[in-house]
Protein backbone atom coordinates (compact mmCIF):
# COMPACT_ATOMS: atom_id res chain seq x y z
CA UNK A 1 0.00 0.00 0.00
CA UNK A 2 1.20 3.42 -1.17
CA UNK A 3 3.09 5.46 2.02
CA UNK A 4 0.57 8.23 1.58
CA UNK A 5 -2.88 6.23 1.77
CA UNK A 6 -4.24 4.90 5.02
CA UNK A 7 -6.47 1.72 5.04
CA UNK A 8 -10.26 2.43 5.03
CA UNK A 9 -11.60 2.28 8.78
CA UNK A 10 -14.60 0.24 8.82
CA UNK A 11 -18.06 0.96 10.29
CA UNK A 12 -17.53 -1.54 12.42
CA UNK A 13 -14.23 -0.20 14.08
CA UNK A 14 -15.38 2.97 15.86
CA UNK A 15 -18.45 3.35 18.26
CA UNK A 16 -22.40 3.62 17.05
CA UNK A 17 -23.32 7.01 17.49
CA UNK A 18 -25.90 8.25 19.82
CA UNK A 19 -29.49 8.49 18.60
CA UNK A 20 -30.41 11.96 18.42
CA UNK A 21 -33.35 11.66 15.53
CA UNK A 22 -36.06 9.75 14.93
CA UNK A 23 -34.06 8.41 11.47
CA UNK A 24 -32.04 5.22 12.48
CA UNK A 25 -29.44 2.81 11.49
CA UNK A 26 -31.91 0.10 10.45
CA UNK A 27 -34.33 2.62 8.58
CA UNK A 28 -31.50 3.53 6.45
CA UNK A 29 -30.12 -0.09 5.70
CA UNK A 30 -33.70 -1.43 5.09
CA UNK A 31 -33.74 1.86 2.26
CA UNK A 32 -30.88 0.98 1.08
CA UNK A 33 -31.43 -2.65 0.65
CA UNK A 34 -34.79 -2.01 -1.30
CA UNK A 35 -32.87 0.67 -3.46
CA UNK A 36 -30.23 -1.76 -4.46
CA UNK A 37 -32.48 -4.29 -5.02
CA UNK A 38 -34.72 -2.62 -7.35
CA UNK A 39 -31.93 -0.61 -9.08
CA UNK A 40 -28.63 -2.30 -8.60
CA UNK A 41 -25.30 -0.91 -6.74
CA UNK A 42 -24.44 1.67 -9.31
CA UNK A 43 -28.09 3.73 -8.31
CA UNK A 44 -26.96 3.80 -4.74
CA UNK A 45 -26.05 7.24 -3.64
CA UNK A 46 -26.68 9.14 -0.21
CA UNK A 47 -28.61 11.49 -1.90
CA UNK A 48 -30.48 9.49 -3.54
CA UNK A 49 -30.96 7.20 -0.35
CA UNK A 50 -32.19 10.20 1.87
CA UNK A 51 -35.09 11.40 -0.79
CA UNK A 52 -35.95 7.78 -0.59
CA UNK A 53 -36.36 8.49 3.52
CA UNK A 54 -37.72 12.00 3.13
CA UNK A 55 -34.31 13.04 5.12
CA UNK A 56 -31.69 15.37 4.18
CA UNK A 57 -28.06 13.79 3.34
CA UNK A 58 -26.95 15.28 6.34
CA UNK A 59 -29.02 13.28 8.95
CA UNK A 60 -27.99 10.26 7.17
CA UNK A 61 -23.99 11.71 7.80
CA UNK A 62 -24.51 11.12 11.70
CA UNK A 63 -25.18 7.22 10.96
CA UNK A 64 -22.88 6.97 8.72
CA UNK A 65 -19.22 8.51 7.27
CA UNK A 66 -19.69 7.67 3.76
CA UNK A 67 -21.14 5.53 1.01
CA UNK A 68 -18.50 2.60 1.72
CA UNK A 69 -19.92 2.67 5.29
CA UNK A 70 -23.21 1.92 3.90
CA UNK A 71 -22.30 -0.83 2.06
CA UNK A 72 -20.63 -2.56 5.04
CA UNK A 73 -23.60 -2.13 6.72
CA UNK A 74 -26.53 -3.56 4.09
CA UNK A 75 -24.10 -6.74 3.06
CA UNK A 76 -23.72 -7.65 6.67
CA UNK A 77 -27.62 -7.10 6.96
CA UNK A 78 -27.91 -9.55 4.22
CA UNK A 79 -25.41 -12.00 5.49
CA UNK A 80 -27.85 -12.26 8.62
CA UNK A 81 -30.57 -14.21 5.65
CA UNK A 82 -27.80 -17.36 6.32
CA UNK A 83 -29.00 -19.78 8.17
CA UNK A 84 -26.85 -21.19 10.20
CA UNK A 85 -27.81 -24.57 11.56
CA UNK A 86 -26.36 -26.04 15.05
CA UNK A 87 -23.16 -27.78 15.34
CA UNK A 88 -23.73 -31.53 13.41
CA UNK A 89 -21.52 -34.26 14.16
CA UNK A 90 -19.45 -36.46 12.25
CA UNK A 91 -22.54 -38.06 10.63
CA UNK A 92 -24.33 -35.33 9.42
CA UNK A 93 -22.11 -32.06 9.04
CA UNK A 94 -22.01 -32.96 4.98
CA UNK A 95 -25.79 -31.76 5.57
CA UNK A 96 -25.59 -28.90 7.61
CA UNK A 97 -22.82 -27.68 5.33
CA UNK A 98 -24.92 -28.43 2.03
CA UNK A 99 -27.69 -26.24 3.90
CA UNK A 100 -25.34 -23.34 4.59
CA UNK A 101 -24.12 -23.11 0.63
CA UNK A 102 -27.68 -23.29 -0.45
CA UNK A 103 -28.49 -20.53 1.75
CA UNK A 104 -25.67 -18.28 0.96
CA UNK A 105 -26.12 -18.78 -3.04
CA UNK A 106 -29.86 -18.34 -2.79
CA UNK A 107 -29.07 -14.95 -0.55
CA UNK A 108 -26.62 -13.79 -3.25
CA UNK A 109 -29.02 -14.16 -6.25
CA UNK A 110 -31.84 -12.88 -4.22
CA UNK A 111 -29.73 -9.54 -4.08
CA UNK A 112 -27.75 -9.53 -7.39
CA UNK A 113 -25.79 -6.68 -6.45
CA UNK A 114 -23.70 -8.27 -3.53
CA UNK A 115 -22.12 -10.68 -5.49
CA UNK A 116 -19.18 -8.41 -6.67
CA UNK A 117 -19.11 -7.19 -2.60
CA UNK A 118 -18.42 -10.94 -1.87
CA UNK A 119 -16.21 -11.89 -4.86
CA UNK A 120 -13.55 -8.63 -3.64
CA UNK A 121 -10.20 -10.65 -3.17
CA UNK A 122 -8.77 -9.42 0.36
CA UNK A 123 -12.07 -7.87 1.47
CA UNK A 124 -12.70 -8.99 5.18
CA UNK A 125 -16.77 -8.35 6.57
CA UNK A 126 -16.70 -7.98 10.22
CA UNK A 127 -19.82 -7.26 10.57
CA UNK A 128 -21.80 -9.43 13.87
CA UNK A 129 -23.84 -11.24 10.69
CA UNK A 130 -20.66 -12.02 8.52
CA UNK A 131 -18.66 -12.99 11.64
CA UNK A 132 -21.91 -15.76 13.07
CA UNK A 133 -21.99 -17.19 9.26
CA UNK A 134 -18.13 -17.44 9.12
CA UNK A 135 -17.66 -19.44 12.70
CA UNK A 136 -20.74 -21.51 12.12
CA UNK A 137 -19.28 -22.75 8.71
CA UNK A 138 -16.05 -23.33 10.91
CA UNK A 139 -17.71 -25.45 13.48
CA UNK A 140 -19.44 -27.72 11.14
CA UNK A 141 -15.94 -28.48 9.72
CA UNK A 142 -14.75 -29.22 13.69
CA UNK A 143 -17.39 -31.28 14.26
CA UNK A 144 -16.10 -33.39 11.17
CA UNK A 145 -13.27 -33.73 12.40
CA UNK A 146 -11.09 -31.20 10.70
CA UNK A 147 -7.75 -30.63 12.40
CA UNK A 148 -7.21 -26.57 13.25
CA UNK A 149 -4.84 -25.86 10.32
CA UNK A 150 -7.27 -27.53 8.09
CA UNK A 151 -10.53 -26.01 9.08
CA UNK A 152 -10.18 -22.83 7.79
CA UNK A 153 -8.94 -23.85 4.52
CA UNK A 154 -12.00 -26.50 3.93
CA UNK A 155 -14.27 -23.43 5.44
CA UNK A 156 -12.48 -21.03 2.61
CA UNK A 157 -12.69 -23.54 -0.32
CA UNK A 158 -16.31 -24.69 0.18
CA UNK A 159 -17.30 -20.41 0.75
CA UNK A 160 -15.06 -19.68 -3.07
CA UNK A 161 -16.94 -22.46 -5.01
CA UNK A 162 -20.23 -20.94 -3.53
CA UNK A 163 -19.32 -17.39 -3.92
CA UNK A 164 -17.49 -18.08 -7.49
CA UNK A 165 -20.69 -19.72 -8.96
CA UNK A 166 -23.62 -17.40 -7.26
CA UNK A 167 -21.77 -14.21 -8.74
CA UNK A 168 -21.30 -15.73 -12.58
CA UNK A 169 -25.26 -16.51 -11.75
CA UNK A 170 -26.30 -13.09 -10.56
CA UNK A 171 -24.54 -11.58 -13.17
CA UNK A 172 -26.05 -13.59 -15.82
CA UNK A 173 -29.24 -13.07 -13.89
CA UNK A 174 -29.00 -9.29 -14.24
CA UNK A 175 -28.26 -9.27 -17.60
CA UNK A 176 -31.62 -11.09 -18.32
CA UNK A 177 -33.35 -8.58 -16.32
CA UNK A 178 -32.15 -5.89 -18.02
CA UNK A 179 -33.32 -7.51 -20.90
CA UNK A 180 -36.82 -7.76 -19.40
CA UNK A 181 -37.46 -11.52 -20.70
CA UNK A 182 -37.55 -14.23 -18.61
CA UNK A 183 -34.81 -16.79 -18.58
CA UNK A 184 -36.58 -19.31 -20.09
CA UNK A 185 -37.00 -16.47 -23.36
CA UNK A 186 -33.53 -16.05 -22.89
CA UNK A 187 -32.31 -19.24 -23.63
CA UNK A 188 -34.96 -20.01 -26.08
CA UNK A 189 -33.71 -16.87 -28.35
CA UNK A 190 -30.01 -17.73 -28.01
CA UNK A 191 -31.04 -21.65 -28.77
CA UNK A 192 -31.08 -21.34 -33.01
CA UNK A 193 -27.61 -19.42 -32.43
CA UNK A 194 -26.03 -22.12 -30.31
CA UNK A 195 -27.62 -25.00 -32.63
CA UNK A 196 -25.48 -23.36 -35.75
CA UNK A 197 -22.41 -22.86 -33.97
CA UNK A 198 -22.32 -25.94 -32.86
CA UNK A 199 -22.79 -27.81 -35.94
CA UNK A 200 -18.82 -29.00 -36.24
CA UNK A 201 -19.22 -29.98 -32.26
CA UNK A 202 -21.52 -33.17 -31.72
CA UNK A 203 -20.40 -33.21 -27.93
CA UNK A 204 -21.58 -29.55 -27.21
CA UNK A 205 -25.17 -30.21 -29.20
CA UNK A 206 -24.98 -33.51 -27.07
CA UNK A 207 -24.90 -32.13 -23.82
CA UNK A 208 -27.31 -28.99 -24.87
CA UNK A 209 -29.65 -31.72 -26.40
CA UNK A 210 -30.56 -33.31 -23.71
CA UNK A 211 -31.27 -30.51 -21.59
CA UNK A 212 -33.02 -28.67 -24.16
CA UNK A 213 -36.13 -29.44 -22.19
CA UNK A 214 -35.23 -28.86 -18.68
CA UNK A 215 -36.53 -25.50 -17.36
CA UNK A 216 -33.29 -22.99 -17.20
CA UNK A 217 -33.05 -22.28 -13.14
CA UNK A 218 -33.94 -26.74 -12.83
CA UNK A 219 -30.23 -26.56 -14.58
CA UNK A 220 -28.68 -24.06 -12.66
CA UNK A 221 -29.75 -25.90 -9.01
CA UNK A 222 -28.74 -28.99 -10.52
CA UNK A 223 -25.39 -28.29 -11.71
CA UNK A 224 -25.08 -26.05 -8.03
CA UNK A 225 -25.58 -29.25 -6.32
CA UNK A 226 -23.04 -31.38 -8.43
CA UNK A 227 -20.50 -29.17 -7.78
CA UNK A 228 -20.88 -28.69 -4.25
CA UNK A 229 -21.31 -31.96 -4.09
CA UNK A 230 -18.07 -32.86 -5.60
CA UNK A 231 -16.24 -30.48 -3.55
CA UNK A 232 -17.33 -31.78 -0.16
CA UNK A 233 -16.60 -35.42 -1.58
CA UNK A 234 -13.04 -34.18 -2.17
CA UNK A 235 -13.07 -32.51 1.48
CA UNK A 236 -14.30 -36.03 2.94
CA UNK A 237 -11.81 -37.31 1.18
CA UNK A 238 -9.44 -35.19 3.94
CA UNK A 239 -11.03 -36.82 6.99
CA UNK A 240 -9.73 -39.95 5.79
CA UNK A 241 -6.23 -39.46 4.72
Amino acid sequence: MPADRKPRASVWSRPRPRQREHLTREQIVAAAIELLDAEGIEALSMRKLGTRLDAAATSLYRHVANKDELIELVVDDVYGEVQIPAAADRTEWRAAVTHIATDLRTMTLRHPWIAPELGQVGLVHIGPNAMRMAAGLLAQFEAAGFPPDEKDRAAGTLTAYVVGIATSEAAYLSLIARSGRTEQEWVAGLRPAFDEASQQHPRLREGSSARQDVHPQQIRDGDFAYGLERVLDGLTARLGA
